[in-house]
């Protein structure tokens, strides 16, 4: 009963506190499209993000009603970074739908203009929306329907204390008559938020040079369910020592108190169910300082194998030039592609049970699930095979054309034809038409540890893949396409892996088949890297049509600079890079996130989604077909 009547009474003093219109909200999630492509139709900067704003803590005036209920402590803000521009997660600040998806379109315009961060909140404010009615005189009309309703619903002069009351005033006036007012009045406490204005963004880092608490490793998040949240608030905190510290609680009607027991999450290693959604409900996400002895606990990280148990490297490796959007320029041999190649040799067959008598699968041996798919695959690609045939009646050839030459001479002798007939006119040779398909592909498969997710009960990422470049070899080889197939991943700049599956040279075989067996997912995805590495490789071939396939299940993402907007950047840049050499570069992803950051790579047109993972295998060759055709 008692906590029934908190729940009502929470409802109730909530409801009244609440300055809200809750009938008329509208949500970021619904108007994310169209407040996208205006973002960037007005200017605005390609690679960033729309995200949700987080809230922020707010140090203002508050109503007796609102300290009662505990509200208006945080609000959410509109404010951009380099990596995106951060809107409320919902709009309910007006009385209509319409009004409050007006608010989103003026943030946007406002965030378009904005080139770089705020030397004077109030003045910069007002200076953009001269801006953008200059530029964009169309947006004057919802700028004033914003204006005249906002000023409505915020404080009354006369309820306010002398300063803030000439806040208020600086804040209508500018918002009337943008660019009037150079001096913002100060006061006590922070102006109502004027929601009509960005704000300085504040970064969630711990520390200097320590990973942001809101971000999340893209490659611990599994192939399905993917949820995108807000970036929480981090502090530090000192770590309790062992024997202090009082917990006093209130059970029933007793009272007692029990030890504290510290408990070190950095040395806890068991599995946490459902700590997303406990994060999710926190609004502060805190981190101690202090972490257990290294000799007490055990670190896991994602190492480099020994070269015993490692694949075997191709040389000392290759330095590539990455390129740094935020100064706009490459940053010369700052990444080492390493080459590798997967290879077992004749001991290590032996003793994994593959030779040509045991009852285990051969080496290199097709897998019976694909059997009878590989062998359909073949007989509609040998389709694409070219005929080789003889081409008579030509002016010049290999041979001469005795066919041509005998209704020549018949036709001359029974006056067919008279003068007009020469031999000039009338082909008298024919030659040979090997009639070949002048194209070469080269096929990128990502290998990063997101690989290893499973997509259902009996399938990870990584065996949809390989059953794809199996599949997809078999019905190359039956056309005779040159082709060649390339896997990477990463372990920070210094060691961008590059495994060789097969080169254009190679003949199809058992031992490429076994190489795609033995694909083991690790690491990250620096996609650029590989990318220029595959440049170089494609742009030797002198087909006439190079073509640039990549397979992978999520954005480029390493451990260091290379998170979030940075890859992303680089990425772009390279793919650029492959279309001014003359290729032709194509996406296959089941990353569901992907039409958010894809069109922004590749264009409109330049990748696809598979939605289904596990169809994967069968939707690679159909594609390849309409992508050579």
């Amino acid at each position: 009963m008692e906590e029934y009547v908190g729940l009502k009474w929470h409802e109730y003093i909530t409801g009244k506190a609440s300055t809200d219109h809750k009938n008329a909200t509208v949500r970021l999630q619904d108007q994310g499209f169209e407040i996208g492509v205006l973002f960037r139709a007005l200017g605005g900067e390609a690679g960033l993000r729309i995200d949700a704003a987080t809230p922020r803590d707010y140090y203002m005036r508050r109503s007796f009603l609102q300290k009662i209920a505990g509200t208006h402590e945080q609000v959410e803000l509109a404010w951009r970074d380099q990596e995106a521009l951060h809107l409320p997660e919902e709009l309910s600040l007006f009385p209509t739908a319409t009004l409050n998806k007006y608010l989103y379109l003026w943030l946007v315009a406002l965030a378009a203009q904005q080139a770089d961060g705020f030397n004077n909140w109030f003045v910069d404010n007002q200076a953009l929306t001269l801006k953008v009615l200059a530029t964009y005189p169309g947006m004057a009309s919802i700028y004033k329907q914003l204006v005249d309703a906002f000023i409505i619903i915020r404080p009354t002069i006369d309820s306010l204390t002398p300063a803030a009351g000439e806040q208020e005033c600086a804040i209508r006036q500018a918002l009337l008559k943008p660019g009037s007012i150079d001096v913002f009045p100060s006061a006590e406490f922070a102006p109502c938020p004027v929601y009509l204005w960005l704000y300085p963004g504040n970064m969630s880092v711990c520390e200097a040079g320590e990973q942001s608490v809101g971000d999340a490793d893209e490659h611990s998040k599994g192939a399905s369910n993917k949820k995108k949240g807000k970036r929480k608030k981090a502090e530090r905190v000192e770590n309790y020592e062992k024997n202090t510290g009082l917990m006093v609680f209130r059970l029933e009607n007793l009272f007692s108190f029990s030890e504290f027991v510290p408990v070190d999450r950095a040395g806890d290693d068991t599995d946490e169910e459902d700590a997303e959604s406990v994060a999710d409900d926190l609004d502060v996400i805190s981190v101690s300082k202090n972490r257990q002895a290294a000799s007490s606990s055990i670190k896991f990280d994602l190492d480099l194998p020994s070269s015993e148990h490692d694949d075997l490297r191709l040389g000392d490796g290759i330095l590539l030039p990455e390129w740094d959007y935020r100064k706009q320029g490459y940053q010369q041999d700052f990444c080492c592609l390493q080459p590798m190649i997967n290879e077992l040799d004749k001991t290590e067959v032996e003793l994994l049970g593959l030779g040509e008598e045991s009852t285990a699968p051969t080496y290199g041996m097709l897998p019976a699930h694909l059997v009878a798919d590989a062998a359909k695959l073949r007989r509609q690609f040998s389709g694409l095979k070219p005929v080789r045939q003889w081409l008579n009646r030509q002016q010049d050839g290999d041979e001469l054309d005795l066919d041509s030459w005998m209704h020549f001479m018949a036709d001359t002798k029974a006056g067919i034809g008279g003068s007009s007939v020469s031999g000039g006119e009338q082909g008298f040779y024919r030659s040979f038409n090997n009639q070949t398909r002048d194209l070469s592909c080269l096929i990128l498969a990502d290998l990063s540890l997101s690989t290893d997710a499973y997509i259902n009960n009996k399938q990870r990422v990584i065996d949809v893949v390989q059953d794809s470049l199996q599949l997809l070899c078999e019905a190359l080889a039956a056309t005779g396409d040159r082709f060649s197939v390339y896997g990477f991943s990463s372990l920070k700049r210094e060691h961008v892996r590059f495994n060789m599956i097969k080169n254009f040279n190679e003949r199809y075989s058992a031992n490429i088949r076994g190489r795609i067996q033995n694909l083991k997912p690790g690491y990250y995805t620096r996609m650029g890297a590989a990318i220029r590495q595959s440049i170089k490789i494609l742009s030797a071939e002198k087909s006439q049509q190079r073509v640039l396939m990549i397979i992978t299940d999520g954005k480029p993402n390493d451990l260091d600079l290379y998170e979030g907007r940075y890859g992303v950047e680089d990425t772009r840049m390279a793919i650029i890079e492959a279309r001014q050499a003359g290729l032709q570069p194509f996406c296959v992803t089941i990353d569901e996130e992907a039409d958010e950051y894809l069109p922004h790579l590749f264009g409109k047109n330049g990748f696809v989604v598979i939605k289904d993972p596990a169809q994967l295998p069968k939707e690679l060759p159909r594609l390849y077909v309409n992508l050579t055709r």
